[in-house]
């Protein structure tokens, strides 16, 4: 991708990339720091802590260790953890804090969890309402609504389970929700595949709301290569990732890989795995759509019921309403 210029503007998203990808440079004036809040969902054992460290290239959540074995098995209640990464991209320094939701779906009732993370979401739009309505408004105000929820699915091979469709069901319209499946190296290619289209299935059939790469071949704004972009990525979806931080030195250069009997599962090599695609997705070519979409789509539906007295109705209602547009009056929004 060149500029005005013609100087080339292809980037390697990372060290570990073993393809450069069009740089994104909208937000590089952003003098200190873009925000972008991000959501990890999934059960234990689906690697959200490796994955983590995988993404910021750091230990950013300590391998911990049971104290006691023989407690292992005693389910401990979700609880939200908080982290903060400060990161550079491309150029753009990029203020990455993540929310961790350990001991979601651990239970055998989960429909605590998915009040608590549904109430976690609207207090963040609630405190950006009231910071709206004030006369004079908090130029510290740090706005921390959610910009992205991956939702790690258990790579069962079969299709989404009960917990999956409900917790999606619930959030599609109040986050955007991208499905990712956990552990993708412990499912054969074959596998991966029909995987991949049964989640897909079912996303359809129960009308979940997913952040889906809208199609913008009738927005002029939209050049080809996006629109382009943007098709490639639905059909990627759910992103398969694989997480590691075990690095070793290939003909000079850092690789990241899982070794197993059988061979290596190379992260950042897109024939293995789906991780540095995702990667770039939301640290660099669509952390601008997936804030935006959380504002001018996500928030103004919230406000809108909140205003209206609706928001129990519209929390419940189908999600293929969040696909249309929204026509209510619009406040001068509060962006961080």
């Amino acid at each position: 991708m060149r500029d005005g210029s013609g100087e080339d503007n292809n980037v390697a998203p990372s060290v570990y990339s073993h393809v450069s990808r069009p740089g994104s440079h909208r937000y590089k004036n952003a003098k200190k720091g873009l925000p972008f809040n991000l959501m990890l969902i999934g059960e234990s054992g689906l690697g959200r802590s490796t994955f983590l460290n995988t993404l910021c290239e750091r230990s950013v959540v300590p391998t911990t260790n049971v104290p006691n074995p023989e407690q292992a098995h005693i389910a401990e209640p979700m609880q939200f953890k908080h982290y903060s990464v400060d990161m550079d991209e491309d150029g753009m320094k990029i203020i990455l804090n993540i929310i961790d939701t350990p001991g979601f779906g651990n239970g055998t009732d989960n429909e605590t969890c998915f009040n608590q993370i549904q109430e976690y979401l609207e207090t963040q739009f609630d405190e950006v309402l009231g910071e709206e309505n004030r006369i004079k408004r908090n130029p510290k105000f740090k706005d921390s609504r959610v910009h992205a929820i991956l939702y790690f699915i258990n790579p069962t091979g079969h299709s989404l389970r009960e917990i999956d469709i409900e917790l999606m069901r619930r959030l599609g319209n109040r986050a955007n929700i991208i499905p990712v499946v956990a552990r993708s190296d412990s499912l054969t290619p074959r596998e991966l595949v029909l995987f991949k289209q049964r989640i897909m299935d079912d996303i359809t059939a129960h009308n979940i709301l997913v952040f889906n790469f809208p199609n913008s071949e009738e927005d002029d704004d939209e050049d080809e290569e996006t629109v382009e972009e943007n098709s490639e990525l639905r059909a990627m979806m759910p992103f398969a990732v694989v997480g590691c931080e075990e690095v070793v030195n290939e003909d000079g250069r850092p690789v990241r890989v899982r070794n197993y009997p059988w061979g290596v599962v190379e992260v950042d090599n897109d024939e293995h795995s789906d991780f540095d695609r995702l990667r770039y997705v939301l640290l660099n070519s669509h952390i601008g759509d997936l804030r935006d979409r959380t504002q001018n789509d996500i928030y103004e539906l919230y406000r809108t019921e909140k205003l209206s007295g609706n928001t129990v109705a519209g929390a419940a209602s189908d999600n293929s309403s969040a696909h249309q547009p929204i026509m209510a009056a619009r406040s001068h929004p509060v962006v961080a």
